[in-house]
């Protein structure tokens, strides 16, 4: 069957990058320190302590990084990260910057990446002791001692999300263990859809209602079937999507899982979006349009993009009015953008692969891998269309569904991935 073959592949190519994240340390916290470099990002920074190592992280926005290098690093690609490491223990650790970004730049790279506009006749202008200086320095910390300093990393704007990987050593030199700190970083610049919700208020406080396993099953099976437009008319793409967790626990499990998150539609957006439409380029925080469920538009959207805007994986989710042993539960529709056609309502569109199906495996797949899922699941509730007679969306692509909607419970904690439940509430292979 389909889902055996799936699982017995998820299970077997559980590879080492995996096995890394599972050393995540505790959840972070915001922890200003006034003996860090000056600017406001400081208070942005967040600190995680375990085994007798304290790693404190921040991330300088676009103005900021140009303030504190006076090169603007952002419009290059790079984005500094500040750590300060500290070692409690009576041996020494390594950092391994690799594990933040394996492409990192290093000072001299940063400090060169003007090269064209300097003299290059002269040798002497590529040694740049300023950006050396910035630099985290050797990647050794000693007992007792605290190291600080920037890693240049590729640029990812919205919520940073990196590891600082530690290991530790015993007297006699071998390698005694293997610490991995995860950071998710909000950096200012983008103006990201689901910071303007207000989750707290979207709903009275006698509209909430807590389900147990045969009530989520009955109300998300009886749910309608599939967006609609602005006016609460037409069928669009299915709601294929049911996920339980927390707003935080939803954008970090998509953000570890290499999902980027969704600019609202402003003039700047407009603007890139236009230019990587008619150059095929690519967004990665691109706007995604406005579909309907509750009476509203999309409260958060992810997506993940290929070389170019015109291919992408893209969800919507909206939180419903129930909750599930006190988490809330949203209705989601994920599909994947395979091209571009012209449309009379739109002039322009993407079109959508058909299977639909297909996609929401993938998420499946990819959350798994990205041990960002404690469990999962499947309802009725879209309706089956077949291949022969697919359903058409708001703007006429078709598709064809088995009908069942994927139930995803979250994780902000690392998964193993042979700790992942089936819940066994219907089966669609």
């Amino acid at each position: 069957m389909k889902f055996h073959v799936r699982m017995l592949l998820i299970n077997f190519m559980t590879i080492g990058a995996l096995l890394l994240l599972a050393a995540c340390a505790s959840s972070p916290t915001y922890h200003p320190d006034s003996s860090m470099p000056e600017g406001d990002w400081k208070a942005r920074a967040q600190s995680q302590q375990a085994n007798g190592i304290e790693v404190t992280a921040a991330v300088p926005s676009a103005k900021e990084a140009r303030e504190l290098f006076g090169m603007p690093l952002y419009k290059k690609g790079i984005q500094p990260v500040w750590l300060r490491i500290s070692n409690s223990r009576e041996t020494g650790v390594n950092f391994l910057p690799v594990g933040l970004d394996p492409q990192y730049f290093t000072p001299l790279e940063v400090a060169n990446a003007d090269l064209k506009e300097k003299d290059a006749a002269n040798p002497t202008n590529v040694v740049d002791e300023f950006f050396i200086q910035q630099g985290l320095g050797t990647l050794s910390v000693e007992p007792g001692e605290t190291r600080t300093g920037f890693i240049f990393s590729k640029l990812d704007e919205g919520t940073k999300a990196f590891n600082v990987d530690i290991i530790g050593s015993a007297i006699d030199g071998s390698i005694r263990d293997f610490d991995t700190f995860t950071f998710f970083i909000p950096v200012p610049g983008l103006n990201i859809d689901h910071y303007n919700v207000d989750w707290r208020n979207l709903y009275a406080d006698d509209e909430w209602t807590d389900l147990d396993d045969q009530q989520l099953i009955e109300i998300f099976e009886k749910m309608t079937c599939c967006v609609t437009d602005k006016k609460g008319k037409g069928s669009g793409d299915p709601l294929n999507l049911v996920i339980i967790g927390k707003p935080r626990d939803i954008y970090t499990a998509f953000i570890r899982a290499g999902w980027d998150e969704t600019e609202t539609v402003t003039r700047t957006s407009t603007l890139k979006t236009i230019g990587s439409f008619l150059s095929g380029g690519e967004y990665r925080y691109s706007p995604i349009s406005g579909l309907y469920v509750f009476g509203r538009p999309q409260d958060v959207a992810f997506q993940k993009a290929r070389v170019n805007i015109h291919e992408r994986n893209h969800l919507r989710l909206w939180m419903s009015s129930a909750t599930y042993e006190g988490e809330p539960v949203f209705i989601g529709q994920i599909s994947r953008d395979i091209g571009v056609r012209f449309t009379s309502k739109t002039i322009t569109t993407h079109k959508i692969d058909p299977d639909v199906d297909e996609t929401r495996e993938y998420l499946l797949e990819n959350l798994v891998y990205a041990q960002a899922l404690e469990k999962f699941g499947y309802v009725g509730g879209v309706g089956e269309v077949s291949f022969d007679n697919p359903k058409g969306n708001l703007t006429g692509d078709p598709w064809f569904s088995d009908g069942h909607r994927l139930v995803l419970w979250v994780t902000s904690e690392p998964v193993a991935v042979d700790d992942l439940e089936f819940v066994e509430w219907r089966r669609p292979y």
